[in-house]
């Protein structure tokens, strides 16, 4: 290097001079290399909107558990907390990226945003009614107790979907979801020891468990409901109907608040999916203001 070369103009020297978006998460396209053709007799479109939900959640999550980094109460669980985070923001690049590779973004972007990948161009310029995680996700994360029981049951409904998408007709699916598994399973394990941890210890921790899993509980009632897609998808060997994971799911949670001493409330009534449709709170909208800001104040940078 130089000495009149800053270190920007070095790494743009090194990849052959051309400026890279500001805002993006790396170098390479996440689905570089892999065909990505949509499979015979599977709608475009809705495998787009799919990978949208799944996306939408890990990039959701992944957001509010970055809100504990320096926050975490121990220095290793904020490195473990960011880590989970990470993993997650890896996920939703594959799948906004695989949502991106079937036309989602259609004509939609204007003419500041036309070079910007389209991971990048789904997490930081759509609304947040043009969002479709779910309100679990979406939440504000309480204490540190009610952030764990929150991963927990997200983890572990977000395990036994990947797990059965492994089979998925759409191979980039299905890829992304055998290398999800593995995640997941680390995911769920860690907050499940953390919920045992506080629900089974000192009397105040306990109690913040319980009015963890008290605050977690009522978001839960459209969680298991599928959306018009999820249905089509499923019918055609491509998505899973949370329907299916209900069962497992609610084993999983049993086992682990009971061996926590955590009173499991009743499950809340189904109720049509609300996120999944693009109905969400205030709490998303200031989410996405702190995620969204730079790169929309300025949308065509580079570095």
């Amino acid at each position: 290097m130089g000495d009149e070369e800053t270190v920007y103009d070095a790494l743009d020297s090194a990849h052959d001079g051309d400026g890279h978006w500001a805002f993006g998460t790396g170098f390479d396209e996440p689905l570089a290399g892999v065909d990505t053709t949509v499979p015979e007799g599977i709608d475009a479109g809705d495998l787009g909107a799919y990978c949208l939900m799944l996306g939408d959640d890990a990039l959701v999550l992944a957001q509010r558990l970055t809100q504990w980094v320096t926050s975490s109460p121990e220095l290793e669980e904020e490195v473990a907390v960011a880590n989970v985070a990470l993993d997650l923001l890896g996920q939703a690049r594959l799948l906004l990226a695989r949502a991106g590779s079937v036309g989602v973004l259609g004509r939609s972007r204007d003419h500041a945003t036309a070079s910007v990948p389209d991971e990048d161009a789904l997490a930081y310029f759509r609304d947040p009614d043009e969002f479709r995680n779910t309100g679990l996700v979406e939440a504000p994360n309480g204490d540190f107790a009610q952030t764990m029981v929150r991963l927990l049951v997200a983890a572990t409904v977000r395990l036994a979907v990947f797990a059965r998408l492994r089979e998925s007709r759409d191979p980039v699916l299905a890829a992304i979801a055998a290398k999800g598994v593995h995640e997941l399973t680390y995911h769920r394990d860690h907050a499940a020891r953390w919920v045992l941890r506080l629900g089974d210890g000192t009397a105040e921790s306990h109690r913040r468990a319980q009015d963890g899993v008290d605050a977690v509980w009522p978001v839960l009632a459209d969680l298991f409901t599928a959306t018009a897609v999820e249905q089509r998808l499923t019918a055609a060997g491509v998505a899973v109907d949370p329907a299916d994971v209900r069962d497992e799911v609610r084993d999983v949670l049993r086992t682990v608040l009971d061996r926590a001493t955590l009173q499991l409330p009743a499950w809340p009534a189904d109720v049509p999916p609300r996120g999944r449709t693009g109905g969400h709170g205030p709490e998303l909208a200031e989410l996405l203001a702190a995620l969204q800001g730079l790169a929309r104040a300025h949308p065509a940078a580079t570095w």
